[in-house]
C-alpha cells in the first residue's frame, strides 16, 4: 500500500488555500526583510529551511470558515509564523541545539547571541507588523501566546529537576508550551475574517486540543508506537516526563517507582536499561492511557469544529486533526 509522504499529505489537506499560502510565502519573507546585512543573511537561511507551516495553514483554514482572506487574514498568518519562528530560535539556545529540522540551528552556525539577537528581531517584527496594521486585538491574542509558551517552559524546568511532573502539571505545561500557539493561530484566523468573540473562542478551544493532541502524539512516537525509524526513549535519555510515563509511574509500588526514577535520572543513557523501562511501560498500560487521552482531545476537538459553517475549510481542518493523531513521525 503506497502511503503518502507528510509533505503530499499537507498539501493535500491545504488544497482549498493553496493560493493563500503561496501569497503568504512573499508576505512572510517581506516581514523578516532587514537593511542590516548579517540580520538579512541569517533571516534569509530561515525562511529557506521553513517546516510544515501547520501554523499558518491553521489561521487560513480558520479564517476561511467566516469569510475571505483579506490582508488582516495575511498578517495574522506572518504574525504567527513571526513569533513561532523567534520562539523556535530562542528554544535551540536554551537546549544547546545545533541542528533544526536536519540543518544547522542558527545558533551552531552565528552563536548564541546572534541567535538570542535574531530570535529578538523577529518578535519585534512581529509586534510591529500588528502595531502597524493597527491589529491591536491580534497582537493581544498572540502575546499571550508568548507569555504562556515562556510559562511553561520554565515550568517544566522547574519540574524536570525533581522528576516530580504528575499528570495535571503535563497538561498545564503542554497547554502553554505546545497548545497555546495553535490555539493563537486558529483564534487570530477567526479573528482576522471577522468572526465574533464566541466563534473565536471556540476556535481557540479547538486549536488548544489539536495542540494538546499533537504533543501526546510526540510523546507515544517515543514509546515506539510507530515504526518511525526514530530512536525509542530519546525524551527518557533527556530526563523529559511524557504522559506513558508518568501514568506508569502512578501505577507502580514505591520500590519499582524509586527504581524506575533511578534509571532516568541516573542510567538514560544505558540502552538496554531504557528499553527495560520502555517496556514495563507499555506493559502497564502507559502507552494505550496516553492513546486514549490523545483520542479524547482529538474528539472535543472534532466537536467544536462541528459547530462551524460547513465547507472545505471545516472538511480540511477535520482531515488535519486526523493528520495530527495519525502521524508517523
Amino acid at each position: 500500500m503506497h502511503i503518502m509522504k507528510i509533505a503530499d499529505q499537507l498539501e493535500d489537506i491545504a488544497m482549498p488555500i493553496a493560493g493563500d499560502l503561496r501569497a503568504f510565502e512573499e508576505h512572510f519573507r517581506e516581514a523578516v526583510r532587514s537593511d542590516a546585512a548579517l540580520l538579512d543573511k541569517i533571516t534569509h537561511y530561515i525562511v529557506r529551511r521553513k517546516g510544515k507551516k501547520v501554523r499558518p495553514m491553521l489561521v487560513f483554514l480558520s479564517a476561511r470558515l467566516f469569510g475571505e482572506v483579506r490582508e488582516s487574514v495575511m498578517v495574522a498568518a506572518s504574525l504567527v509564523e513571526l513569533l513561532h519562528t523567534a520562539t523556535l530560535v530562542h528554544d535551540d539556545v536554551v537546549d544547546s541545539s545545533f541542528y533544526r529540522r536536519g540543518f544547522f540551528s542558527v545558533n551552531a552556525l552565528w552563536g548564541n547571541k546572534g541567535a538570542v539577537l535574531v530570535g529578538d528581531y523577529l518578535l519585534s517584527r512581529g509586534l510591529l507588523l500588528a502595531l502597524d496594521n493597527h491589529q491591536y486585538e491580534l497582537l493581544q491574542v498572540l502575546s499571550r501566546a508568548v507569555r504562556d509558551m515562556s510559562e511553561g517552559e520554565l515550568l517544566q524546568i522547574k519540574k524536570a529537576r525533581k522528576l516530580d511532573i504528575t499528570e495535571d502539571v503535563y497538561f498545564q505545561i503542554i497547554r502553554q508550551k505546545t497548545a497555546s500557539l495553535m490555539a493563537a493561530s486558529c483564534a487570530a484566523g477567526a479573528l482576522a475574517a471577522g468572526a465574533n468573540a464566541d466563534e473565536v473562542e471556540r476556535m481557540r478551544l479547538f486549536g488548544e486540543h489539536i495542540g494538546v493532541a499533537f504533543q501526546i502524539k510526540d510523546d507515544l512516537l517515543d514509546f515506539g508506537e510507530e515504526d518511525t525509524g526514530k530512536p525509542k526513549g530519546i525524551d527518557i535519555k533527556e530526563k523529559k516526563m511524557t504522559l506513558p510515563l508518568i501514568h506508569t509511574l502512578g501505577q507502580v509500588d514505591g520500590g519499582e517507582k524509586k527504581a524506575m526514577l533511578r534509571t532516568i535520572r541516573k542510567y538514560n543513557t544505558d540502552t538496554a536499561r531504557v528499553a527495560g523501562l520502555i517496556d514495563r511501560v507499555h506493559e502497564l498500560g502507559g502507552v494505550r492511557y496516553a492513546r486514549e487521552k490523545m483520542r479524547e482531545h482529538q474528539q472535543r476537538a472534532v466537536e467544536l469544529l462541528h459547530t462551524m459553517p460547513e465547507g472545505e475549510a471545516r472538511q480540511s481542518l477535520e482531515r488535519l486533526v486526523a493528520f495530527v493523531v495519525n502521524r508517523k513521525k
